[in-house]
């Protein structure tokens, strides 16, 4: 077996585990500790925060800050802002990190692949020329090359910005 070193891994393991009782959209969004929380943006029926565990840098989630499982029941505003917010992530991604394409999308239900299947999220995932290399393919390891903390800082402050 082979091994990958990622010291910063024990931060997670070390964290006590939610009961099951609470939900991180909703637990994320009432809280007022934005950058410790890795949010991005709040807009107004909805947020941007870092995936923790991104399948590439700069995966963000956006979910309304309303405690919704089934995307047919959010309602329209917040679809629209959510749609809107993610146009506005992907122009961001394209000119501060130079994105060349996106995986956008959403997993509803756990048959289809929704990690958190209690509250509705999108997911985009920024994509470069080349960033599928031998390291997952063989070595089924994701190198990510800039911190969660930092990617979260620049999109914010271009957030801000726009």
């Amino acid at each position: 077996m082979d091994r990958l070193w990622a010291p910063w891994r024990m931060e997670y393991i070390r964290t006590p585990k939610d009961d099951g009782k609470g939900c991180i959209f909703c637990d994320k969004s009432n809280s007022n500790e934005d950058e410790r929380n890795l949010i991005v943006f709040r807009g107004e029926f909805c947020f941007v925060l870092m995936n923790l565990y991104p399948y590439n840098n700069g995966h963000v989630l956006i979910a309304p800050y309303k405690h919704v499982p089934d995307f047919e029941n959010v309602d329209t505003p917040v679809q629209v802002e959510m749609l809107q917010i993610a146009s506005k992530a992907m122009k961001i991604m394209r000119r501060v990190m130079r994105a060349e394409g996106f995986n956008f999308g959403a997993n509803f239900g756990e048959i289809a692949g929704a990690g958190i299947k209690e509250h509705v999220h999108l997911h985009i995932v920024p994509r470069w020329k080349g960033d599928t290399n031998f390291m997952p393919v063989i070595g089924h390891n994701k190198v990510q090359v800039d911190s969660l903390s930092e990617t979260c800082r620049m999109l914010k402050k271009e957030f801000d910005l726009e």
